[in-house]
């Protein structure tokens, strides 16, 4: 059987505030400059990089259950997402890998502890936070990373080879499932993939990623990766900020039906086109945190991530539910006006019959 050595990874990220002052945070914590990461390593214009680098440190190490040693890392993103990562290597064959897969692909003891570092690290960094949320939205995603993959006869396999001979293993792992997946399946999700050299490939889905390629060559990979997961994890809660700023207006709207009723619609109008105004900024500002688009390797790796992480789903999601509340806002601001109308035409058919009045009076 093929001997694997790599690594699995656990990354649960955290939406934990509107934004996070990068440069107050390294203050804080007393970290270095930024790094402009990651380093493509494949032919890439200059560009290609994180416009405001997140930073990344060190939470020393973690055992959940006991087990052996994980190495956990801190990200944070100037957009206010906290990222806790698990790392933990494996030299081992293909049923041994499987078994972790199983055990730890949404494990509550990783969800456990990386609660416990992101709320110790929210304490340290709470100065830098703008607008700090009470209910934190959050994201789990897993990759399991083989750098070396040997066949019987000790050579190393190609990206090729690896699917149509442990297609199947494969699929199993990224389900984190004990026992083989059906033959429809498993062709769902080996029904796209990516190979830039012979010797590596990428496999995405929903929960997890298989990734074989030598660490400098995944690194890019797992970053784009945690990347799209935190557009997920933006994308989520402003869906929920919307679905439930959309179902108060319709309730508002539902109880109002008078003239003076209508004449106060202007304030709700303008609370509601100032939140799509900032959904439609924060949105803006993920979408251009990181520059890689240049490379097309890693712009088909994004969007092969962001298409089957569900990025592409909930970003349409956001998109009409940001059009619904452009098109409600139009038309609450034609109410108010049809309601100021209204009140002015009665004003001066008022002031009409007051001079009617007093000139009638006069004559008599």
């Amino acid at each position: 059987m093929a001997r694997l050595s790599g690594s699995i990874s656990a990354v649960l990220l955290y939406d934990v505030a509107e934004e996070i002052r990068l440069d107050r945070s390294r203050q804080l914590l007393g970290t270095g400059p930024p790094e402009r990461r990651p380093d493509f390593r494949r032919p890439a214009p200059e560009y290609v990089r994180f416009e405001h680098p997140p930073i990344v440190y060190s939470a020393g190490e973690v055992r959940h259950a006991g087990d052996a040693p994980w190495s956990a890392t801190v990200k944070l993103y100037d957009y206010g997402v906290m990222s806790v990562a698990f790392e933990l290597p494996f030299d081992c064959d293909w049923n041994d890998v499987t078994n972790l897969a199983t055990r730890w692909i949404g494990s509550s003891d990783i969800e456990r502890h990386a609660k416990e570092i992101a709320r110790s690290q929210v304490n340290r960094i709470e100065k830098a936070l703008v607008k700090p949320y009470s209910d934190w939205t959050m994201e789990d995603y897993y990759a399991i990373h083989v750098r070396s993959a040997r066949g019987p006869d000790d050579r190393a396999l190609t990206s090729s080879e690896l699917i149509s001979e442990y297609g199947g293993r494969i699929s199993q792992i990224v389900r984190g499932e004990s026992i083989p997946l059906s033959e429809s399946e498993t062709a769902e999700i080996l029904k796209e993939w990516l190979s830039y050299y012979p010797n590596d490939l990428l496999i995405v889905t929903w929960m997890a990623a298989f990734v074989y390629d030598t660490p400098e060559g995944a690194l890019p990979i797992l970053q784009l990766l945690e990347y799209a997961n935190t557009q997920l994890l933006e994308l989520r809660h402003y869906d929920d900020l919307l679905t439930k700023v959309l179902g108060g207006v319709y309730d508002s709207l539902e109880r109002r039906r008078g003239i003076v009723s209508r004449w106060k619609i202007a304030g709700e109008a303008e609370r509601l086109n100032r939140i799509r105004l900032e959904v439609t900024e924060l949105t803006e500002r993920v979408d251009n945190s990181i520059k890689f688009l240049g490379d097309m390797f890693y712009t088909r790796a994004y969007r092969l991530a962001a298409r089957r992480i569900g990025v592409t789903d909930y970003r349409l999601l956001v998109d009409e539910k940001l059009k619904t509340a452009a098109d409600l806002y139009q038309s609450m601001v034609e109410e108010f006006h049809q309601a100021r109308t209204f009140v002015l035409e009665v004003m001066v058919v008022a002031i009409l019959i007051i001079e009617l009045v007093f000139l009638f009076r006069g004559k008599s």
